[in-house]
């Protein structure tokens, strides 16, 4: 029995009521919630997310603004590179496509910082097209429902949108929903550490399940080193610093947020190099 009929039924019953699923939610915003949502919870995209349209509610508001204004407003998102992403996307689209975004994957992916992801998510959910779209919830629910693994080991996603398309009923309008249904199945119930099957809408069909919940013991994804103490905390607080100011903040600013001279140089280095940062010793630095 396919999974993808039960698990939009489920859906239908269950989902969580978020912005970016109410009818009419502009392709855009759908573009900016999916680059928000990259590694960062629904609770802290959602207020962020609300803020970022009020703003720049088309891509040619946000391309008329300058980089800096977006890594700003991005505030403690994290990964402040994805903000001159959205930038840069909404530069190209202005440009390239009359300000209006793209449905055609191809032209998504030609995007800056626009992924395989990304693209297939604006595709199905903003316009409705069959494509599968595949996120870290998506792969695990598939490893364990379809493959009996109890995780889903490193990405590989040619083999990853195979397995989606697969699952991916013919109507169009069907497989957006089974996207989103399968989506929420593993952010909800189907979980890393806890899953929830007593609550799971294809439990009897479950591979893993049905397996006993062997251990899984195949290659594993690469674990991100700990945050305290990281390069990525040193960057976070010299940029912290760059959006709470309005004009350059000198080096000896700079040489206060972090007591490792070294790592503290490393870090606004790296800054400087993806453009997160601009300007020198001699003149300070400020958002770009």
């Amino acid at each position: 029995m396919p999974i993808a009929p039960p698990v939009i039924a489920w859906f239908r019953e269950h989902a969580r009521d978020l912005p970016w699923r109410e009818p009419g939610f502009p392709a855009w915003g759908i573009l900016v919630s999916e680059v928000m949502l990259q590694q960062t919870p629904v609770v802290r995209v959602i207020p962020r997310l609300e803020q970022w349209l009020e703003r720049w509610p088309t891509p040619a508001d946000l391309a008329a603004d300058a980089p800096g204004e977006a890594v700003r407003a991005w505030a403690r998102l994290g990964y402040p590179r994805r903000a001159l992403n959205l930038h840069a996307a909404a530069v190209a689209i202005t440009e390239r496509h009359g300000g209006v975004v793209p449905h055609d994957v191809d032209e998504l992916l030609a995007l800056p910082g626009v992924g395989h992801y990304t693209a297939r998510a604006v595709a199905s959910f903003a316009f409705g097209l069959r494509h599968p779209v595949v996120d870290t919830n998506v792969r695990r629910v598939i490893a364990r429902a379809i493959g009996g693994q109890g995780e889903a080991g490193p990405p590989k996603t040619r083999a990853d949108l195979a397995a989606m398309e697969a699952l991916l009923p013919e109507d169009a309008g069907e497989a957006k929903l089974a996207n989103a249904a399968l989506m929420e199945l593993g952010a909800m119930v189907c979980t890393a550490r806890a899953p929830r099957c007593e609550a799971c809408p294809i439990a009897e069909l479950c591979a893993w399940r049905l397996a006993g919940y062997p251990e899984y013991e195949g290659p594993r994804a690469a674990v991100q080193k700990k945050f305290e103490g990281s390069d990525r905390q040193v960057r976070g607080l010299i940029m912290a610093e760059l959006r709470a100011s309005d004009i350059p903040v000198s080096h000896a600013e700079i040489e206060q947020v972090w007591t490792d001279a070294a790592q503290r140089e490393r870090a606004l280095a790296g800054l400087l190099q993806d453009g997160l940062a601009v300007g020198d010793a001699a003149s300070g630095y400020r958002l770009p």
